[in-house]
C-alpha cells in the first residue's frame, strides 16, 4: 500500500486505494455508507486527502453579482492558503480553479470520469508535479466521459471528502440545492454568499460567508 501511495505522489500514473485499506478516507464510509466506492483512484500527492478541505460548488448558471463576489472570494482563498476540493466542472467552478492554481494552497480535483488517459491542463500538471494538486476519482478506466449520473456521484464524493462546503450559487429546486441538503444532513458547515439570489441556501441553514471570515475557516482547516 505504501508503495502505491508513493507512486501516486511521485509519478503521473494513477493508483488505487481499496475500501478497507488504511489509506482509504474514513469520511467516505461514514457519510456515504453503502454508497461509498469500493476503491478510489489517485493521481498526485495522496497526503492532500488528509487535509480538512473546503468543498467548492456552483450551479451551471450563476447571477452576475454573485460571479463578481465569487471571484473576489476565490482570490482570498488563494491568498489564505486554504485547501480546496471540488469537481471544477461548471463555468464558475472552472474560473475558481484557474485562480486557485496561481497560488500555493493544496487543491483536490475530482473529475466525473476515470483518471486513465485524462488530459491535464498545464497548471494542473505543474501542481501535481509540485505535490500540491491531487486528482481523485471513484470511477475506473472504462468511464472516459462525464455523464449526469457520474457527475451526481462525483458531487457526493466531494461533499463526503470535504470538511466544510462553500456554494457560490444553487438554483432553487436544482441538483446543487439538493446536494446542499445532503451536506447539511452530513453535519458539515455550509457557507454561501449573502445575496438575494441565495435566499434559498440561507433558508436551508447555510451561513453567509465574506472575505473577512476566511481566517476563521483557515483555523477550522488547521485543527
Amino acid at each position: 500500500m505504501m508503495g502505491r501511495l508513493r507512486a501516486a505522489k511521485d509519478s503521473l500514473g494513477p493508483v488505487h486505494v481499496e475500501r478497507g485499506d488504511a489509506a482509504y478516507p474514513e469520511s467516505l464510509t461514514r457519510h456515504l455508507g453503502n454508497r461509498a466506492p469500493e476503491r478510489i483512484f489517485l493521481l498526485g500527492n495522496p497526503e492532500l486527502l488528509q487535509k480538512d478541505s473546503l468543498g467548492l460548488f456552483c450551479s451551471i448558471r450563476c447571477p452576475g453579482n454573485i460571479i463578481l463576489k465569487t471571484y473576489d472570494l476565490a482570490k482570498a482563498l488563494r491568498e489564505a492558503g486554504l485547501p480546496v476540493i471540488g469537481g471544477f466542472q461548471t463555468p464558475m467552478e472552472k474560473e475558481c480553479l484557474a485562480l486557485l492554481l496561481r497560488g500555493p494552497q493544496p487543491i483536490v480535483i475530482c473529475p466525473p470520469r476515470g483518471l486513465a488517459g485524462i488530459r491535464l491542463s498545464a497548471g494542473v500538471k505543474d501542481g501535481v508535479k509540485a505535490g500540491r494538486v491531487l486528482l481523485v476519482s471513484m470511477f475506473g478506466s472504462s468511464h472516459r466521459r462525464a455523464t449526469v449520473v457520474l457527475t451526481d456521484q462525483r458531487n457526493r464524493l466531494v461533499a463526503a471528502l470535504a470538511g466544510m462546503a462553500f456554494v457560490s450559487h444553487a438554483a432553487p429546486g436544482g441538483k446543487t440545492e439538493a446536494l446542499c441538503r445532503e451536506v447539511i444532513a452530513m453535519g458539515k458547515p455550509l457557507f454561501a454568499i449573502d445575496a438575494p439570489e441565495n435566499a434559498n441556501l440561507l433558508s436551508l441553514g447555510a451561513k453567509a460567508l465574506a472575505i473577512d471570515d476566511l481566517s476563521d475557516l483557515r483555523g477550522r482547516a488547521a485543527r
